[in-house]
């Protein structure tokens, strides 16, 4: 029997341990998808225990907690950071098939050289120890993105966003690490709700100019778009709940958005017009700005209402959608290829119904002297484990080529996710190895060395031009 989480974990063959070892592990990171906070990085925030860095925030583990009937005072309720960790400890050793017990583990490892397995019995010693590590330099919030080998964070911002921060880490010389905005314009899309009219208002002040029609609002979100351009920011995303298209001219557009500056209600189709225009022209903007273009598709948000009124948005109560996908995303990419204008796009579906279709669609919108212009994005959010991960891999080697694809992200808040750049890896490096172990693939080691660099680093380094 395997040692619980050893040096070879998750590696089953020799090929593969000679694979991560000798090749993967030391490689750098470059996520280019995540919700950390740069403001946090400027100031190089000390965590004052486990819990802050652990647990604010993370819906991954809430969900879990809620699963085992922990109380909500213990999950984002008033309980004391310590109770809340001996909450999470508890459940812990119940979460055997879910990434999140590995995650904790990697963690625990990497960064606090704690290799005993948490839970109740365990809890109180890896609290004191850790929270007193997390007082020296080395565990302030710059010193674990270093301990991690990050060369590039990309966080997630609003077209409104002064990039404050940004800008204050671009000028300095003593960090290294690059951290550039990703520029996310949901907002600007979902004209139906109830919190656009604000968001307009705040879009107006970044610009310094009134908006009145369409045309203006076009034309401020171009303003933004190069103003993130000038702030190092090469990489747009996109959250769809579904893909909208429905064709309409720039005047029938026109006029929906005028109805919503009125304060009128739009229809469904009407919003989806609205949508179907504005992406488009979102796309083209990408295109001659030479950004890649994220599209996280297919979830349903805020699910329970009752929650939502209580806590608000990404409190752990979204989940997979079902939609329809493959025509109107079909006919989004079509409408931006025919005019030259498609992006570099990155596909990522939260339903594996949907890999197949994705996989195979972007082999229709390739493009000459760039590689892997068409990506399917690494498994996301509840597709983000090991089986997820292997059948993102496999989908994309068996319909497209998995020697181009850009590897992985954290999608995450937490400053101790980068560990998943590791678990990754792993399993990339294990999945080729039982393919050469099996005489599928020939164990030519130079060659090899190049796939799992390219996928581990190079890839994403040449697609972002970061």
């Amino acid at each position: 029997m395997k040692k619980f989480m050893d040096e070879n974990f998750m590696l089953t063959n020799d090929v593969a341990v000679k694979l991560y070892h000798d090749f993967a592990k030391d490689m750098p990171i470059i996520d280019y998808h995540c919700h950390l906070n740069p403001k946090e990085i400027y100031e190089d925030k000390a965590m004052k225990n486990l819990t802050e860095i652990w647990l604010y925030g993370d819906h991954y583990k809430w969900r879990a907690m809620r699963a085992y009937g922990i109380e909500e005072r213990c999950i984002t309720g008033d309980a004391s950071d310590y109770e809340k960790f001996m909450a999470w400890a508890k459940v812990v050793p119940r979460t055997i098939g879910n990434p999140l017990y590995h995650w904790t583990h990697l963690e625990l490892q990497r960064y606090f050289g704690i290799y005993e397995p948490l839970n109740e019995k365990t809890a109180d010693d890896i609290w004191k120890k850790v929270n007193e590590l997390l007082h020296e330099k080395a565990y302030t919030v710059r010193g674990l993105i270093e301990k991690s080998n990050v060369e590039v964070i990309c966080t997630t911002d609003d077209p409104v966003d002064s990039l404050e921060y940004h800008l204050k880490l671009k000028e300095e010389k003593g960090f290294k690490v690059k951290v550039l905005p990703t520029f996310r314009p949901d907002k600007a899309l979902n004209i139906n709700n109830s919190n656009f009219y604000s968001w307009l208002k705040a879009l107006e002040k970044a610009v310094k100019k009134d908006i009145n029609n369409y045309k203006e609002f076009l034309a401020a979100l171009e303003e933004r778009a190069l103003f993130f351009h000038s702030a190092g920011c090469r990489i747009s995303d996109h959250g769809l709940e579904s893909i909208p298209f429905m064709a309409a001219s720039e005047g029938e557009v026109s006029s929906i958005f005028t109805k919503a500056l009125n304060r009128e209600n739009l229809t469904q189709q009407e919003e989806e017009k609205y949508k179907t225009y504005t992406l488009k022209f979102l796309g083209k903007l990408y295109a001659k700005l030479g950004w890649a273009m994220q599209l996280h598709m297919n979830v349903t948000r805020n699910n329970n209402s009752r929650m939502y009124e209580k806590l608000g948005p990404d409190t752990g109560y979204d989940a997979i959608n079902d939609a329809d996908t493959a025509f109107k995303l079909t006919m989004l990419l079509d409408a931006l290829e025919q005019k030259k204008s498609l992006p570099k796009t990155i596909l990522y579906t939260l339903n594996p119904k949907d890999s197949y279709v994705m996989a195979t669609l972007m082999g229709c919108f390739q493009e000459e002297g760039i590689k892997g212009k068409m990506q399917l994005g690494a498994a996301w959010w509840f597709l983000d484990n090991k089986e997820g991960m292997q059948e993102q891999m496999k989908t994309l080697g068996n319909v497209g080529l998995l020697s181009c694809f850009v590897g992985m992200l954290t999608d995450s808040r937490s400053f101790l996710s980068y560990t998943r750049h590791e678990y990754f890896r792993r399993i990339l490096c294990n999945l080729v190895g039982i393919w050469v172990e099996a005489g599928e693939y020939p164990e030519d080691m130079e060659n090899l060395e190049e796939l799992v660099k390219n996928i581990s680093y190079y890839n994403s380094k040449n697609y972002f031009g970061i």
